[in-house]
């Protein structure tokens, strides 16, 4: 549970970012964001391989570049859920989702599998 809220302030850190860096991205309170970073992890771990799988032979003829859509139509789908996020359409949801891919997997470098934290020590 612990590694879930994590990862959801991280995924809450990227749209953040995504407000302030992709035009036609809005959320109203920080409350809202907080949700959406929940919200944005449960649509990931249920609707989206289900997705994934439907679309498995688009994904296969553009070589994995269709999962981009997929990502941005699962940002679309919290903001649709969520009252408080506004996406002005697919591109802003496109780049959202890039935004947050990336700041998701810096921010898994130092959380670890069970939640924690790992501090990185280099050796001689």
């Amino acid at each position: 549970m612990l590694g879930f809220l994590i990862r959801a302030s991280i995924v809450a850190l990227g749209l953040w970012l995504a407000t302030v860096w992709v035009n036609g991205v809005s959320i109203d309170t920080p409350a809202t964001l907080i949700l959406a970073g929940v919200l944005l992890g449960m649509v990931n771990s249920i609707v989206r391989p289900i997705a994934v799988l439907l679309t498995l032979p688009m994904t296969i003829v553009t070589l994995g570049l269709f999962l981009l859509v997929i990502n941005a139509g699962m940002v679309a789908l919290v903001a649709w859920i969520l009252p408080g996020m506004h996406v002005a359409g697919f591109w802003s949801a496109f780049w959202t989702s890039v935004l947050v891919s990336l700041v998701s997997f810096v921010g898994s470098w130092f959380v670890g599998g069970k939640g924690k934290v790992e501090v990185i020590v280099k050796r001689r």
